[in-house]
């Protein structure tokens, strides 16, 4: 399958620090990648980079052009859509007041109107809860609204960060069903960055395994989940 995303010799730096060291990896177009490792592997950095949301050197290309060195307008305006740890709520704004910023760049209003009832179909509490204030929704529901305001976008790409974070497992159960859904249905291109390594090896298709700013293994995330040496020395399940 061809690549929507094909990232090589990627280097990321918060000002002197080089916290990326030259990985490579790819998402297939309609395909799910998964990135695991530790906290402070560079999980995060890797999908700011993505975004040009951090300074890189290194070549990133979406569907056949270069996105290195564009700005983060830029790459959204292309199909990139991101979905930040901390959800990233504006919390004053109502649930459906949310849900249209992620459409600020579009112009085809009565489309918009239409995924606004698409959204509201894959997260019914949503709608109930449309005219009320984004910052009294509990955390599974903000990180609801967060996935949701990002789709509004269109995305070609959907950059989740640590989508399953604070939320009982419940929720993340049914989160994660949605992702699996969307994907399917809608051919969402997926870049998941995740802590829960069981969760999402079963929702991925490839996994890249960082460890201090290097890819150390990567493969299907099917080869990589049932490899019990990986799974106890890397991924401590």
């Amino acid at each position: 399958m061809a690549r929507l995303l094909e990232v090589k010799g990627l280097f990321a730096h918060y000002g002197p620090t080089e916290v990326l060291h030259g990985i490579d990896f790819g998402v297939e177009e309609g395909g799910i990648t998964t990135i695991l490792g530790a906290n402070g592997a560079g999980k995060t950095t890797t999908l700011r980079a993505v975004c040009g949301m951090v300074r890189t050197r290194g070549e990133m290309v979406l569907d056949g052009q270069r996105i290195d060195g564009k700005a983060t307008e830029s790459i959204v305006r292309m199909g990139v859509a991101h979905v930040p740890d901390g959800r990233g709520t504006f919390v004053n704004l109502s649930v459906e007041e949310n849900l249209r910023l992620g459409a600020y760049t579009r112009k085809d209003k009565a489309a918009v109107a239409g995924d606004l009832e698409r959204m509201y179909g894959y997260f019914p509490l949503l709608k109930e809860r449309r005219r009320q204030q984004a910052g009294t929704l509990s955390g599974g529901q903000q990180q609801m609204l967060a996935v949701s305001r990002a789709l509004m976008l269109r995305p070609r790409l959907l950059l989740l960060d640590e989508p399953s974070f604070g939320l009982a497992p419940l929720v993340v159960q049914e989160l994660f069903e949605i992702f699996r859904a969307i994907n399917a249905k809608e051919g969402v291109s997926m870049l998941l960055v995740e802590q829960n390594a069981s969760l999402a090896l079963r929702l991925a298709r490839e996994a890249y395994l960082l460890e201090t700013g290097r890819v150390v293994i990567s493969g299907s995330a099917e080869s990589i989940r049932n490899d019990e040496s990986v799974r106890r020395s890397y991924l401590g399940y």
